[in-house]
């Protein structure tokens, strides 16, 4: 088995075809495209693609992006720190599945230790109801790896767009489907980013929105990079809600692997009774149905149901659309170098924001 199996690093110029097995897996995610791996390259981290290669057959079973980032402050011979971010994806079939994660897991600590790694996280993108069958989950469970604190968020909302439209409206909370309307009714535009100013206007919205909900935001440089890496290879788009020509409302919309993602949401603190952004979450699922996807993911909901949570306007938000909360495997970790991440954690680690 291991020796029709080999560890390859994926070219550049072969960005194409592993795009086109993240897409086609079922297991495929954003942030395992070689666009997430360009666009955090701009903020720090350094892609590294990695295949499991079937020689037999010629063809990729098995893709993880790993996001490596060296320590500040730290010389680069004190190692960096690994991180598989909603991977690794697998294409393969149930029987054959353990033993190619065992293989590909055996291959990639070795490569990663002889270059330095202090640690590998890797952050599942399977359902905790799924445990039981899922092949990876399962390995994770029999081996070093150690559930760690979770990076991106361990709820989400997931809505079925296989059903029709006028299906998709039944099932909304009736609220949703009458802001739906009003804000169509009363004038207000949905388009789509086309110019650098557009996203430069979005941003703008971006930075009153943090204020307003508190939270933190990357800089204008971040967002302009994801719109020019996503938006013409149409993995993503940014809806915009204009009434009158001022800029209301936009939200950033991620697609690949037949599942959109609510990725960034903003708004303006003008007009609000115009209700811009349900109208702007409809226009996206309608692109992103017309578009393959099967799913739509809100991306992010508080840990739980309780009304007190500081994002519980955002769940009730989101959760009027008809969908099913899902909760994520999380986070794990196998330390390579335990003294040196001892010295990490307690020295330099902070936490990052998601995404």
């Amino acid at each position: 088995m291991s020796h029709r199996y080999e560890l390859r690093s994926v070219r550049v110029e072969e960005q194409n075809q592993w795009d086109a097995f993240v897409s086609e897996s079922p297991s495929g995610h954003l942030l395992q495209s070689w666009g997430w791996g360009e666009l955090k390259a701009s903020v720090g981290w350094h892609p590294l693609r990695l295949a499991l290669w079937d020689t037999e057959h010629q063809g990729i079973v098995v893709a993880a992006q790993v996001l490596r980032r060296t320590i500040a402050h730290f010389p680069l011979q004190f190692g960096y720190l690994a991180y598989i971010p909603k991977g690794p994806v697998m294409n393969c079939s149930q029987q054959a599945g353990a033993s190619i994660v065992h293989t590909f897991f055996s291959q990639l600590h070795l490569y990663l230790r002889q270059q330095g790694a202090l640690a590998l996280q890797v952050e599942l993108a399977y359902e905790v109801d799924r445990r039981e069958s899922n092949k990876l989950a399962q390995y994770m469970d029999a081996t070093r790896f150690q559930p760690v604190q979770a990076i991106q968020p361990l709820r989400t909302i997931l809505l079925d767009l296989v059903p029709c439209e006028d299906t998709l409206l039944a099932h909304m909370k009736e609220k949703w489907r009458y802001n739906i309307r009003l804000a169509g009714r009363r004038g207000v535009r949905v388009y789509t980013a086309q110019t650098i100013e557009d996203v430069r206007k979005w941003y703008g919205l971006l930075q009153t929105t943090s204020v307003r909900d508190n939270f933190g935001i990357h800089t204008l440089e971040y967002y302009l990079r994801a719109w020019q890496i996503f938006s013409p290879r149409n993995q993503a788009r940014l809806f915009l809600a204009d009434y009158n020509g001022q800029l209301l409302a936009g939200i950033f919309v991620g697609l690949i692997a037949k599942q959109a993602i609510y990725l960034y949401g903003a708004s303006s603190n003008e007009h609000r009774q115009l209700m811009p952004n349900y109208l702007l979450q409809w226009e996206a699922i309608q692109w992103a149905k017309r578009e393959g996807a099967t799913t739509y993911d809100f991306w992010g909901i508080p840990e739980t149901d309780d009304q007190r949570e500081a994002l519980a306007g955002v769940y009730r938000f989101k959760s009027g659309w008809g969908g099913r909360v899902v909760r994520f495997l999380g986070n794990y970790e196998d330390v390579y170098r335990p003294l040196a991440m001892q010295i990490v954690r307690k020295v330099l680690l902070r936490p990052r924001p998601s995404l």
